[in-house]
Formats: C-alpha cells, sequence, structure tokens
C-alpha cells in the first residue's frame, strides 16, 4: 500500500513539474491594459474600469503571458503614482521593446464616434491609434481590444494583415456597464467570464460576442453594442496556433 502511495505520489509530481515547465505559446509577447478612464459619463469616479484591469490582467496572466512582459496602469488621478497617457504610452513602448514576439494591447474607457478618453485630457483618434500601435508593435502579431462606446471606429484605421482588432461595438453604437454600480463594462466582463475557458482569440471573440448579446438581450438593452471583429490574413493562419494555457483540475 505504501510503494503504491508513492508511486501515485511521484507520478503526480512528475506531472504537476512537466506542465509547469511547458512554455506558454505567448513567451516573448509584450501585453498591456490601461484603464484609461475612472468616470461616468456624467463625471462621477467609479470602479468598473479598474476592476476590469485588475480581474484581466490576472485572466491573461492565466492564459499565458508573462508579467515581466506585462505592462497595466490606471490614468485616473486620484491614485499614486499618477500616470499620464504619454507616460502609459512610454511604458508600454518599454516592455514592446523588450518582448519582439508580438503584441497585446488592451484599452478600457469611454469612447466618442471620434476618440478614445486617454487620461485626463488626452483623446486618441483612429489615427493616433493607427500610428501608436505601428511604432509599438510594428509588423509582428498584434492583438488590439477597444472596450469603449463608439470603439468600432478603430477597426478600419487599425486593420492589417498581421492584426486582430476586437471592439466593444459597432462604430455608431455605445456599449454599457460604465455606470457606478456597475463591477465591470459589459465587454470587458465577457472577455473576464470567457477567457478561462476560451482555446485562443477566435474562441475568446466569438464567445464574448455570445456573451455580450445574451446579457444585453436578457437587460432589454437596445440598440445591441455588436462588438466588431477585424482579423488580418496573416492571423487567421497564427491565431489558432496560438492557444491559451488551461486551468487545470
Amino acid at each position: 500500500m505504501l510503494r503504491l502511495a508513492v508511486i501515485v505520489i511521484l507520478s503526480w509530481w512528475i506531472a504537476t513539474a512537466a506542465h509547469a515547465q511547458t512554455p506558454s505559446r505567448f513567451d516573448g509577447w509584450a501585453s498591456a491594459v490601461i484603464a484609461a478612464d475612472w468616470r461616468t459619463s456624467a463625471g462621477e469616479p467609479i470602479q468598473a474600469f479598474d476592476n476590469a484591469r485588475r480581474d484581466l490582467v490576472s485572466g491573461f496572466l492565466a492564459a499565458g503571458f508573462s508579467r515581466a512582459d506585462m505592462y497595466d496602469a490606471t490614468l485616473r488621478p486620484d491614485v499614486t503614482p499618477f500616470v499620464t497617457g504619454d507616460a502609459a504610452i512610454r511604458g508600454i513602448t518599454e516592455v514592446a521593446a523588450r518582448a519582439q514576439r508580438g503584441c497585446l494591447l488592451y484599452f478600457t474607457s469611454h469612447g466618442s464616434p471620434e476618440a478614445m478618453v486617454f487620461g485626463q485630457v488626452q483623446r486618441l483618434t483612429p489615427t493616433r491609434m493607427a500610428m501608436m500601435v505601428r511604432e509599438i508593435c510594428g509588423a509582428r502579431p498584434t492583438v488590439v481590444v477597444v472596450s469603449a462606446c463608439f470603439s468600432g471606429i478603430f477597426v478600419d484605421s487599425l486593420a492589417a494583415p498581421n492584426r486582430m482588432i476586437m471592439t466593444a461595438a459597432r462604430r455608431d453604437r455605445s456599449s454599457f456597464g460604465c455606470s457606478e454600480d456597475a463591477e465591470y463594462p459589459y465587454f470587458d466582463g465577457c472577455v473576464i467570464q470567457t477567457l478561462p475557458t476560451a482555446s485562443d482569440f477566435i474562441a475568446l471573440a466569438n464567445g464574448v460576442r455570445a456573451c455580450v448579446k445574451n446579457r444585453e438581450e436578457a437587460e432589454g438593452l437596445t440598440p445591441a453594442s455588436e462588438p466588431q471583429v477585424s482579423i488580418g490574413s496573416d492571423m487567421q493562419l497564427l491565431l489558432p496556433t496560438l492557444r491559451f494555457n488551461q486551468p487545470q483540475g
């Protein structure tokens, strides 16, 4: 009996050690998660964007991204240290300079039909966003997620063969979940909910769109936000090979 117990324990230890040593498909990828606003549409402070940032970081780490190659920040002015939009861009650039196999950039904020809020005074227009992504990530495989109202405005400017773009809404639609009582913006909450079971970014996008649709319909929210997805030709072949780490147990 003792011998059998030792064999079982040894087999478990070997399997666990082998799993722990399995390299992630995202080794060498730079990643960034930015909570770029901290207010309701009426200007009242909320926690939804920062809650999302916190739990998105945890979700992407579990999926295989490296903490050493990840930058995350809130741009709210009532925390220490205070991070400006320019400082956040510098932080993302520094991470991307040392981790050059790929890029994941995730922004959660408010948006308008012209731009996304990026801190106290800055706004990221589609043109400026495209320039920033090009300068930071270049030709490497890149996934950009923009969670904001009207975030579909970024799809055309960011689209490229080496990129996948996910947005929380169509270019002419609001998204939901930025109120004082919301834990997360709805789109971010669906990403957090779907990540543990998604096999890759394509499965994540499909799961998130279904999740958002179901929640909006259940709550009678109209018009539907209709999250958008654009996958470049190179990424259509690559993404199925970039599988997320799956929870064990």
